[in-house]
């Protein structure tokens, strides 16, 4: 999944484009979070995001969207596709969760292009935008990031060292009228963008950077 702009405006998205098969089944009055990345490798962080969020939420299915390429890092920094798929898998526990190659059947490569399709494709779904504190901070540098938060809610799932620092980030500080209590997340799928939540939950350090180093492997 590709997050900071560059290049031409991002394309618009009818039930029918590019693959007429997504792999997911989701019906009509679902709560699900959508929870992007490249999972090069999955870890017991990413975990932490997508568990805290599905029990926070009240959410029905967390799906992990793991992206094909990003655009920014060349191939050899990332592991093959069934590679990445095979470890979200791994850490993506129990029926409530989907680990899916939704991007490469769609052919997007933008967050909000993927975002744009799914929405399309599943009309009647409530979708919820999942991330860590850590990308909040860098979430202006998304392209179209005011369009995901005016798209669909997100929440925001605490990560350590990163606190500080995602609480001031510009995103926050723009959609702070928006900003709904954690006691009040479960209701957070229901209400009309923006709207957005920031969970703290007890924090889980592991980052793929550190798994990499470890394996003696840099992607």
């Amino acid at each position: 999944m590709s997050f900071f702009h560059a290049g031409p405006a991002p394309k618009t998205f009818g039930p029918r484009h590019g693959a007429l098969r997504d792999g997911l089944t989701l019906s009509p009055g679902l709560t699900v979070g959508l929870f992007g990345g490249s999972f090069n490798p999955a870890h017991d962080g990413h975990a932490h995001v997508a568990t805290t969020a599905l029990r926070r939420l009240g959410l029905d299915r967390v799906i992990w969207l793991v992206s094909p390429q990003n655009p920014l890092k060349s191939a050899d920094q990332m592991a093959p596709l069934a590679q990445r798929m095979a470890s979200a898998r791994a850490m993506a526990e129990g029926p409530s969760m989907i680990v899916s190659d939704f991007e490469t059947r769609a052919g997007t490569q933008w967050t909000i292009d993927t975002l744009r399709a799914l929405t399309a494709r599943h009309p009647g779904v409530r979708f919820v935008w999942l991330m860590g504190s850590d990308n909040l901070a860098s979430f202006h540098r998304w392209r179209g990031w005011i369009d995901i938060m005016q798209m669909m809610p997100v929440a925001v799932v605490a990560r350590p060292g990163t606190m500080l620092e995602s609480r001031s980030a510009p995103a926050a500080r723009r959609f702070a009228g928006h900003r709904v209590s954690s006691r009040e997340a479960q209701s957070l799928p229901y209400l009309a963008a923006p709207a957005w939540t920031y969970l703290r939950a007890p924090l889980n350090s592991s980052s793929s950077t550190a798994l990499r180093a470890r394996r003696g492997t840099t992607g």
